[in-house]
């Protein structure tokens, strides 16, 4: 888990320390990449990007020297991704890195030929995005989430934590081209833990008031969130929900639980975008995108928020505590 001192200490370490030459690049050629992301003003979101440029410079990719970066930033519109797509394929770029499904959808509607690294895709394959993991096929490759055990876990996590309920809320977008084959991974360990799932469509942030409510209306024990840019961007919003209603939550990302969540089961996203920078060098080097496997998280995470606890009134088991990685007080 990539903590704020780690992080600072190896941006320092890379400011200082000289990179390794980018061998295979064409003489004196400045390449140029676009990133679409999904919100410039988000300060997790920068910290990402910010890793990934620094694993750019730790394999030779220095901005302005050999390299340049074009962002694009939706925002929370992600009715605005073909446009800003479209507006990173006028400008020739080399090679497009960006998020997850709804945002390779749009690049990938954009060009079929311009390299496309994903750097946290829930199920590529599901999606269609690509052939396989082993080889995607096409112009798409880079990072995925092991979205069906990460949700199954997350759910047995959650449970366990309130063991007698019977209803359990899933907070979703179909809109998302992942959450489909997410929910119905997720349908499917429900009826093995013998619970029911109540899906709630919340596409934007205007629909979560409503979307807690029906789950309370509902009677809804519990709330299993599926990964998003606009809820990863409204988190703090989604913790205060939460407490208002009394639901305990089970997130992806550890900000949601420094923001007020009560959990997170997830993999180490600074990691996935560090690690996003290889496919970049190996296809600047001349690689094909469809012949680069898709890697997988190495590095999960279990954080535990105790304060969020005492506010819905909930003990969390001793043996959940001596599993947590970070427990939040």
């Amino acid at each position: 888990m990539l903590t704020r001192r780690v992080f600072l200490g190896s941006l320092a370490g890379g400011l200082i320390a000289a990179p390794r030459d980018a061998e295979g690049q064409q003489a004196g050629k400045v390449y140029r990449v676009g990133i679409l992301g999904e919100k410039a003003s988000d300060p997790s979101e920068v910290r990402l990007w910010q890793v990934f440029r620094l694993g750019l410079r730790e394999l030779g990719w220095i901005e302005g020297k050999n390299i340049l970066i074009e962002d694009r930033w939706a925002e929370g519109n992600y009715a605005r991704i073909p446009e800003l797509a479209a507006d990173l394929v006028r400008l020739r770029v080399d090679l497009i890195v960006t998020r997850g499904s709804i945002y390779v959808q749009g690049v990938k509607r954009a060009t079929s030929s311009i390299p496309i690294v994903f750097t946290m895709h829930a199920d590529p394959v599901g999606t269609g995005h690509v052939a396989s993991l082993a080889r995607p096929g096409g112009n798409i490759t880079g990072l995925a989430l092991l979205q069906t055990e990460i949700n199954r876990k997350g759910l047995e996590i959650l449970i366990s934590v309130v063991p007698k309920a019977k209803r359990i809320a899933v907070l979703w977008n179909p809109d998302a081209p992942s959450h489909t084959p997410g929910l119905k991974a997720l349908e499917e360990s429900a009826r093995t833990l013998q619970v029911q799932l109540q899906a709630v469509v919340a596409r934007t942030g205007a629909d979560l008031e409503s979307a807690f409510s029906a789950m309370a209306r509902a009677h809804a024990r519990a709330v299993q969130v599926l990964a998003f840019g606009i809820y990863q961007a409204e988190r703090q919003r989604l913790a205060e929900l939460a407490i208002k209603y009394r639901l305990p939550t089970m997130f992806h990302e550890r900000d949601h639980v420094e923001a007020g969540g009560l959990m997170s089961y997830g993999p180490d996203f600074g990691d996935l975008l560090r690690r996003a920078a290889t496919y970049v060098d190996k296809i600047l080097k001349g690689a094909k995108p469809g012949d680069l496997p898709i890697e997988q998280p190495t590095k999960f995470a279990l954080v535990i928020n105790l304060k969020t606890a005492k506010a819905l009134g909930l003990t969390i088991p001793p043996s959940l505590l001596a599993r947590a990685d970070e427990v939040i007080q």
